[in-house]
């Protein structure tokens, strides 16, 4: 098995009392498409952040390539195309000026990559950078970052704001060169139908820890919600293992569910508080996302709603 892409090993990041990143560890395997998502303020740029070695490790490792981004910055980064959702690059260049200036970067640069995507974007190479709209920054961007046809692809956010049709090209011009040239990807994205669309793997960081890492589908058979019936003023389900988040179901004495774990033992567990199990059936993304996101707050909030539902 050859070494990770990306090897992040107790990584921890303050910023005066707020802890950013809390232990994380993180390998991403060569050729992985690795979806990042998490609530804003979660630590997902300050992780990237680390990876592109613009932050040092205060305490825990960070290798990209097996190599010290910091320690070793031109070894890392002429091996990563990056697109952020900032408006970072010079205003002042036309498009064809850009090209030409990070060329000179990237001695695997692929002309040929650049004109075939400058076409499918509609881009005018003779426009100046501080006249783009947000989408066509974004595009400009993306061919900067593919040019190279690097072995690692960061993009943080890089949709943010684009309207549906400019999402689209987007996620069509990064899934259609990085099967052809096998890449590894690290995609971070609010936006939970993106990252089902592009990932294969998902890494989910609530509170600069990351709750979730697994293949999309072993999350999906990992996680259930069950609709329950229960008789009293409210669901007694706080303490049972498992549980992420209950709210209220359309009926009074009903609540909906979500879970992690074996849905039989779940089951069981729910059983044995004195609930009766109506169904059960697969979660969305979605609704793992938010469980995850304030699991206590949701069980607590929802066992309120429910006193008052009765």
């Amino acid at each position: 098995m050859s070494d990770p892409v990306i090897e992040i090993r107790e990584l921890s990041r303050r910023f005066g009392s707020s802890i950013a990143l809390d232990h994380i560890d993180l390998c991403v395997a060569e050729g992985t498409v690795l979806g990042l998502i998490g609530p804003n303020g979660a630590g997902k740029t300050t992780l990237i952040k680390h990876i592109l070695g613009l932050l040092r490790s205060e305490q825990g490792s960070t290798r990209v390539f097996g190599l010290d981004p910091v320690a070793d910055p031109e070894g890392v980064l002429s091996r990563i195309g990056y697109v952020s959702e900032e408006r970072d690059l010079p205003g002042w260049m036309r498009i064809r000026d850009l090209y030409r200036y990070t060329r000179a970067f990237f001695p695997n640069w692929d002309d040929a990559l650049v004109t075939e995507l400058t076409e499918r974007f509609q881009l005018d190479v003779g426009q100046k950078v501080k006249t783009l709209s947000r989408g066509q920054h974004v595009r400009t961007a993306l061919v900067l970052a593919l040019a190279h046809r690097p072995p690692l692809l960061v993009l943080d956010e890089p949709s943010s704001g684009l309207d549906p049709v400019v999402r689209r090209d987007v996620l069509e011009s990064i899934v259609h060169t990085t099967a052809q040239s096998g890449s590894t990807v690290l995609f971070s994205s609010h936006l939970l139908d993106e990252v089902e669309r592009l990932s294969d793997r998902l890494a989910m960081i609530v509170d600069g820890r990351i709750v979730v890492h697994d293949e999309l589908d072993g999350i999906r058979q990992r996680h259930w919600c069950f609709a329950v019936h229960y008789d009293g003023p409210g669901a007694p389900l706080a303490n049972v293992d498992g549980v992420l988040k209950s709210k209220p179901g359309l009926s009074p004495g009903e609540c909906e569910v979500i879970g992690e774990g074996d849905p039989e033992e779940l089951a069981r567990a729910l059983t044995a508080q004195g609930v009766s199990v109506l169904e059960r059936r697969p979660t969305t993304l979605d609704e793992v996302f938010l469980a995850r996101i304030d699991p206590a707050h949701s069980t607590q909030t929802a066992a309120h709603r429910t006193d008052h539902a009765t």
